[in-house]
């Protein structure tokens, strides 16, 4: 997706998001009862972008998408398997053209029924190139894509002509090629359907998002608290089990992890690096430590004419293989990572395409061939290598430092390597998407969908939505387009490994390790469990009576 050159409305919806909520919002954050009505409260962070689901692309806001909307399909909290939730049926005989039946009976908050237009209106709006919206590019496969979304130039259309509502529940969806697991992608967050509201109010929808999930939005300080509450007229079999969610902003997990074990806070679901060594003399079994599907890398600023230059790949691969990633992991997450030797998940298990040898000694630490392979290179651009990261996270620093101090040792330099921290995650956000790191930057995927798809295509394909540091390869785009087309699942896969070979033979990102979930909470709650995504299951929490 090239950056929108409309982008005025956005600017003017971000203003509307942050002044109208701030205005409606209550102060402080009370505990509430016990019981079903009790309120949870959690460590949270301001979201990068208005809670528009098709401009919601990092995990604060997708907490927050992941109560507030329900979709076609939603991905099983212990499995990941894509489950139908408002689809009643998805049917194709050809893997391109898609009928859409949507479950009777589903209304928004404000007791709109959700119909097949609430989709197709939904996902032309989140397409449209004017609405500047950061997961435009899901829709890209849906035929016209193109004419709402031009590479270049203004678009020619308002809609896709590959949807079409045939009925007040159906709606057809025509791709521009064969794509036979593109059903299973319905259960990310850009594909949830809007209410009228969203288009005839926008500034007031902006300000109060109206939804068809378990909770609705109450309130919003930014800075400080989102309160949500449960919808008692929400239709789904996933209920919420207490009364709503504050999401108290923290900008250092230290500070809510405190705040945790001095019974100020009910929820942490990222316990920070610096406490692993206390956490389970604090919490015992409420402690949490899950595998997840969550790989953290280091991006390179291809936009950079200085990171982008033949054979700057070997410095890449020098790099990787100057970082002891066993020693960091053992040392500062305490087995809460795992040393990375994909660029996928080992939650996706072999068969979906997670294969533990394909990094191979481009991830095995090598301090000497790690030298060797930089000095090939032509050396670190600008002779020093800086990491930027968000600082607002306690965890960040332990590891950039540990991951410089490695380098620099591998180097013999020990200025070769060093951090460099920016405030918030929301202004960390703002510089990678508006192109302004010099050097590599944390990089941390999260899956949107427990597809081997979705751990290359967003990141790595050309100009895609999460292609943050603008790498572009036409072998790695031409394998995975043929691998979307395969209708035999393994065959897919098979060809997205052959993909995922290209990243690794031009390091395009360097894996460092995968990550657990990690989450403390208060006696005061129970039923508490992170999902694939390592994302606390909120609904099914439960507030001590």
């Amino acid at each position: 997706m090239r950056p929108a050159v409309h982008a005025t409305p956005a600017a003017r919806a971000a203003v509307a998001f942050t002044l109208a909520f701030a205005a409606a919002a209550c102060g402080g954050g009370s505990s509430g009862g016990g019981g079903a009505d009790g309120i949870v409260s959690s460590s949270w962070g301001d979201p990068q972008n208005p809670l528009e689901p098709a401009n919601t692309n990092e995990v604060q806001g997708g907490k927050v998408l992941d109560m507030v909307f329900r979709g076609l399909k939603r991905y099983d909290p212990k499995t990941g398997e894509a489950q139908n939730m408002l689809a009643e049926k998805i049917d194709t005989t050809d893997s391109t053209t898609f009928t859409i039946t949507v479950k009777d009976g589903w209304t928004f908050s404000n007791g709109e029924p959700v119909t097949a237009q609430s989709f197709v209106d939904a996902w032309n709006y989140g397409a449209h190139l004017e609405n500047n919206q950061r997961n435009a590019y899901f829709f890209g496969y849906i035929e016209g894509y193109d004419q709402v979304h031009p590479a270049s130039g203004d678009a020619t259309a308002q809609t896709m002509r590959g949807l079409e509502v045939t009925g007040p529940r159906t709606f057809t969806v025509t791709l521009s090629q064969k794509f036979s697991t593109w059903p299973e992608t319905l259960g990310y967050a850009a594909f949830a359907p809007l209410p009228k509201a969203f288009f005839t109010d926008h500034d007031g929808w902006l300000a109060k998002p109206v939804g068809n999930g378990p909770y609705v939005v109450d309130s919003y300080a930014k800075g400080s608290q989102m309160s949500l509450r449960r919808w008692d007229g929400y239709p789904g079999d996933d209920k919420a089990r207490n009364g709503g969610i504050d999401l108290k902003v923290y900008t250092d997990n230290n500070t809510a992890y405190t705040d945790l074990t001095a019974g100020n806070l009910d929820l942490v679901d990222d316990v920070p690096a610096s406490q692993l060594k206390n956490v389970q003399a604090d919490l015992g079994d409420r402690y949490i430590n899950t595998p997840a599907g969550i790989i953290q890398t280091l991006a390179f600023p291809y936009y950079d004419p200085a990171w982008n230059k033949p054979g700057l790949e070997k410095v890449r691969q020098g790099l990787s293989m100057a970082i002891n990633r066993e020693q960091i992991t053992e040392t500062i997450f305490m087995k809460t990572r795992t040393p990375a030797k994909d660029w996928t998940s080992p939650v996706l298990g072999p068969d979906g395409g997670y294969d533990d040898a394909l990094c191979g000694s481009y991830c095995t630490y090598d301090p000497v061939r790690a030298k060797q392979l930089i000095a090939d290179g032509g050396g670190i651009p600008g002779g020093r290598l800086t990491i930027s990261y968000n600082a607002d996270n306690g965890s960040h620093k332990e590891w950039v430092d540990a991951v410089c101090h490695s380098i620099n040792n591998a180097l013999g330099n020990d200025r070769a390597c060093a951090g460099s921290p920016v405030g918030t995650f929301a202004d960390y956000r703002g510089k990678i998407t508006q192109a302004k790191l010099s050097g590599p930057f944390r990089a941390g995927w999260q899956m949107d969908y427990p597809l081997i798809q979705n751990f290359l295509q967003p990141l790595y394909y050309t100009n895609a939505s999460s292609n943050d540091g603008k790498w572009t390869n036409e072998e790695f785009d031409r394998l995975v387009d043929a691998a979307n087309a395969e209708t035999d699942p393994a065959k897919a896969v098979g060809t997205f490994k052959q993909a995922e070979a290209v990243v690794r033979d031009q390091m395009a990102a360097i894996p460092l390790w995968y990550q657990n979930g990690s989450a403390g909470y208060s006696d005061r709650i129970s039923d508490v469990s992170l999902n694939q995504f390592s994302v606390p299951v909120y609904n099914e929490i439960k507030v001590a009576g």
